[in-house]
């Protein structure tokens, strides 16, 4: 029997929808096949071997159940493991494959990517490369227009560069982008930080709320359209599951419509044509194989009201694992129910590593 960690929480502003995905993902892993350890990571960056139920993931309430010793992954490849701090003294845990159940920066960026390839041990998900030239939306917008990939138009700017071009920079996204014009953190997950701006005053508020949460924005120009998402699913033979839509709550599907109002609606499938549901999955295939993804990534697009054409929206390269998160509804909805999915992922990593 194998033994799979999952790595949970993060030093992220998703930090608690990633102990949410994680319990999910915990209670569906195939104990038949494999033994489970769990490590959470606290906001502050520090490392604990959990060994309580998972019912207290949500929340951070496993922080308080005496059941946490100070862990850490071991980047030398000999130990292939977790270094445990026993009061006995240092354990050794050999890990075969990790499930890094982390949302964002510090996780999905890259970062952690790094970690597990220094330490040998097979992983769920897309390498380091990938997942930081996924997790920075300029980085992705020049990779997708370098594939001729259709998105919306875009700008980009550093924080320095604004603080000294300011009125300059304004006056080229009114011009280039016209309103309304979305703002973006280059670097955050579940919509964190993303406004909506409508005229001079209001985008001068967004680049401030996207300031905010990194240190690089990216604008963009309004698509009039249905959001869709598709998840992906393998290595180097990747393929489109079932194409989702979504209608926020909200104006836009920002964090609040994702997680904490009922109100959105999710459509399995997406109610536009099969020629535009063919159209998105072909994109879908095309853009994870642009940026160098692999085990799995959902992309999200729009299917404009108007003509039916589809533009690239962003890529998620660890989406969520939620009762309510779209990947593993897409995935089920094409036949591969929860745990398989799990099983799989572990698979697709074990063949990663072995290539």
């Amino acid at each position: 029997m194998k033994k799979a960690l999952v790595l949970f929480g993060g030093v992220s502003s998703e930090h608690m929808v990633s102990c949410v995905s994680a319990s999910y993902v915990i209670n569906n892993i195939p104990r038949d096949r494999y033994e489970v350890c769990t490590v959470g990571i606290t906001l502050g960056g520090e490392w604990y071997l959990y060994e309580g139920p998972v019912e207290l993931l949500p929340e951070d309430k496993w922080l308080e159940s005496g059941k946490i010793t100070k862990a850490v992954i071991s980047p030398d490849a000999n130990d292939s493991g977790l270094i445990v701090m026993r009061e006995s003294g240092v354990e050794k845990i050999k890990i075969d494959v990790v499930f890094p159940v982390l949302h964002g920066k510090n996780g999905e960026d890259g970062t952690m990517q790094g970690l597990l390839e220094l330490s040998g041990i097979p992983y769920v998900g897309c390498d380091t490369l990938s997942s930081a030239c996924s997790m920075d939306k300029a980085v992705t917008n020049t990779l997708a227009d370098n594939a001729n990939i259709a998105q919306a138009k875009w700008l980009s700017i550093i924080k320095e560069d604004y603080v000294k071009t300011k009125d300059a920079f304004l006056k080229k996204a009114e011009d280039y982008l016209k309103y309304p014009i979305f703002v973006k953190p280059a670097n955050a997950g579940s919509s964190v930080g993303i406004s909506k701006a409508a005229d001079r005053a209001s985008l001068e508020k967004a680049m401030g709320v996207a300031f905010r949460e990194d240190r690089k924005v990216v604008l963009e120009e309004f698509i009039d359209g249905y959001e869709v998402e598709c998840a992906v699913l393998g290595n180097y033979d990747a393929k489109p599951m079932t194409v989702g839509q979504i209608k926020p709550a909200n104006e836009f599907y920002d964090y609040e419509a994702k997680y904490e109002n009922d109100a959105s609606e999710l459509y399995i499938p997406a109610r536009i044509t099969d020629a535009q549901q063919q159209a998105v999955k072909d994109a879908a295939v095309r853009v994870y194989n642009a940026l160098g993804c692999s085990g799995l990534s959902r992309v999200d697009f729009f299917v404009t009201k108007t003509d039916g054409k589809v533009y690239f929206n962003e890529i998620n390269t660890m989406p969520g694992f939620t009762s309510i998160s779209m990947y593993p509804k897409l995935c089920e909805h094409s036949g591969i129910p929860y745990a398989e999915l799990i099983d799989r992922l572990f698979t697709l990593a074990v063949e990663r590593k072995q290539r």
